[in-house]
């Protein structure tokens, strides 16, 4: 049975060089900064490269972060991994896939999987994490 986490986070996204094939590439290169509050409290890093289509306005980014510290009291850390497009000529095309990278939690959360839905109102930021643990899935 997958449990349930939800809360708001604030994040603070900045340009970095891009390396010299991501230049040739025309990719963007942006660190992450995370803090999450609710029922995970903690903090993240990560990066993310970012292709736009200046023609289209489509955009695509991938990105890797990981994430510290406490999930519904369990205190650890696990990488999250994204993958999205969106479409200027239609918003409601815009696709994001977020999920635990599997074998990345350490401490408590050894064993998790799960994926995070992330809204974005006005410049809220909030998320719903659906999760397991190994421990968890095992009836421990």
């Amino acid at each position: 049975m997958a449990n349930r986490a939800e809360g708001t986070f604030a994040v603070n996204v900045a340009p970095v060089e891009a390396s010299h094939i991501g230049h040739q590439g025309d990719l963007d290169r942006m660190t992450l900064d995370k803090t999450f509050a609710g029922a995970l409290t903690g903090d993240s890093k990560g990066e993310m490269l970012i292709a736009n289509t200046q023609a289209t306005g489509s955009m695509a980014y991938v990105a890797l972060e990981r994430v510290t510290g406490t999930l519904d009291g369990r205190a650890g850390s696990f990488v999250l991994r994204h993958s999205g497009t969106m479409m200027k000529s239609d918003p409601r095309a815009a696709e994001l896939h977020v999920s635990v990278v599997p074998g990345s939690g350490t401490g408590e959360l050894t064993g998790l999987n799960g994926t995070m839905k992330i809204v974005n109102e006005s410049g809220r930021h909030s998320y719903m994490f659906e999760y397991v643990l190994a421990a968890q899935a095992a009836g421990q």
